[in-house]
């Protein structure tokens, strides 16, 4: 639960925002510690307010969503992310194209299918949305080299879609229930509404008036944002996101989603695409989720991994200025009235002799390191007064430790001991790690001048 205070704030900006904007409804919310911690509403859905099981089409989160699936198959070791579409769906158009680079829109794509609007027109299946690619009308499905820049694809997604279905044998949302929705206690999440449901609507832009929008099965784009979802489902969602995998995906996978795969806006970036996520540098919060909109709808969800916080909205309008500003606004009332506490510091419950031994002041030539043992059993190499790099170790049954993350992220370290068990040396990539400045006694590669360190140059 949140403070009075902040509660009357959060929803103070959400009541503004849907004045000031003209939205038929809009619903909020805020997440903390994995748990929905406050939600907050306005305007109506037949005629009542919306609560926290009123669905919304969601849009391009269900990007988010089916990225999962494919990350779930590459931790199966059903597919690469390096492997080319059509290892995995023959014939496919754009089949050279990689795994990575379709999730993380790299790959080059058109962003939209050919033929109709999609997102108001009933949708075919994959073959029809092949062909199309494959036509006149597609001869331009390519536009970009592979892993030349950004370029957003829903056309690549919906190839996702498919490959989910052919390693799977089902559709990509059956997978995704099954996998994803069900095991995180999304029951609320599916690809046609069920009621209780918002209606999408156009808002006038010179009148108070509304049109109501179209809503079709979009077929094989459905991959690329088709799912109606609830503000309660979207908090699990925000959760996962912001690291609690539950039994879907293990943390670092999902931590590997919200790396930057590429940038958006040039050098000082300040949004990206990881694996199936956007990514967004804010006020120094490091946020990753993903937008949504469709014909009558926009959709949002963050999350801040750091603060365990997360922020999200649901709305029924077509266009409306809330979108980047209602999130955004969201963060900074909680960051005012109610800042997250930093994780509360506890012990490790037991300890190997062996690694406590390992830890405190190491050698990279003249370079001081400092090895810490932290209590969820990692080592962390942390740089000292002479600066140097920086990484987090998992421990292998093998007795090697490997890099999670920074420069030695999938190097592997090996103690080295001398006869007594003792340990002697680290050895991490072509690197020698040693007690004192270049050792002599150890074999540091060039060796060291047998005269010893001289008073002079």
């Amino acid at each position: 639960m949140l403070l009075p205070s902040t509660e009357r704030a959060l929803l103070h900006r959400v009541a503004v925002e849907q004045a000031e904007y003209r939205v038929p409804s809009l619903i909020a919310a805020v997440v903390r510690d994995g748990q929905l911690a406050w939600s907050g509403a306005r305007g109506r859905v037949d005629g009542s307010r919306p609560t926290t099981d009123t669905q919304y089409r969601i849009g391009s989160i269900t990007k988010s969503m089916v990225a999962a699936v494919v990350l779930r198959l590459r931790d199966e070791g059903k597919l690469d992310l390096a492997d080319p579409l059509d290892k995995h769906v023959p014939g496919a158009p754009l089949g050279d194209r990689t795994v990575a680079q379709l999730l993380s829109h790299t790959s080059g794509l058109r962003a939209e299918s050919p033929g109709d609007w999609w997102e108001r027109t009933e949708g075919g299946d994959w073959a029809e949305l092949a062909d199309s690619l494959d036509s006149d009308a597609g001869s331009k499905a390519l536009l970009h080299r592979a892993g030349r820049r950004f370029h957003y694809s829903n056309v690549g997604f919906a190839a996702l879609g498919e490959l989910v279905a052919q390693l799977r044998g089902e559709s990509w949302f059956a997978a995704l229930r099954a996998e994803v929705l069900v095991p995180l206690g999304m029951d609320r999440t599916t690809v046609l509404p069920a009621a209780p449901h918002a209606t999408g609507r156009a808002v006038h832009p010179w009148a108070d008036v509304a049109l109501p929008e179209p809503s079709h099965d979009n077929g094989a784009m459905g991959a690329a944002g088709q799912l109606w979802s609830t503000v309660a489902d979207l908090a699990r969602w925000a959760a996962f996101v912001g690291g609690d995998g539950g039994d879907v995906l293990a943390a670092d996978t999902v931590a590997e989603m919200r790396e930057p795969a590429t940038v958006q806006d040039g050098d000082e970036w300040q949004s990206g695409y990881g694996l199936g996520l956007q990514l967004l540098r804010r006020k120094g919060r490091r946020l990753a989720g993903h937008t949504g909109a469709m014909p009558g709808f926009i959709a949002t969800v963050w999350a801040d991994p750091k603060d365990r916080t997360g922020v999200l909205f649901l709305s029924n309008t077509t266009y409306g200025g809330i979108r980047g500003k209602l999130d955004g606004a969201m963060f900074d009332i909680l960051a005012e009235h109610e800042p997250a506490l930093p994780e509360e510091w506890l012990p490790a419950p037991t300890v190997d002799p062996e690694l406590l031994a390992l830890t405190g002041t190491w050698y990279w030539g003249t370079a001081s390191i400092a090895l810490h043992l932290r209590a969820d059993g990692l080592l962390e190499l942390k740089a000292l007064s002479h600066g140097g790099r920086e990484s987090r170790f998992r421990p292998e049954a093998d007795g090697s430790w490997t890099g999670l993350d920074g420069y030695y992220a999938g190097e592997r370290m090996e103690v080295v001991r001398g006869p007594d068990n003792a340990a002697q040396r680290l050895e991490l990539v072509s690197y020698v790690f040693t007690r004192a400045p270049y050792e002599p006694a150890e074999p540091i590669p060039g060796g060291v001048d047998p005269a010893g360190r001289q008073a002079r140059g």
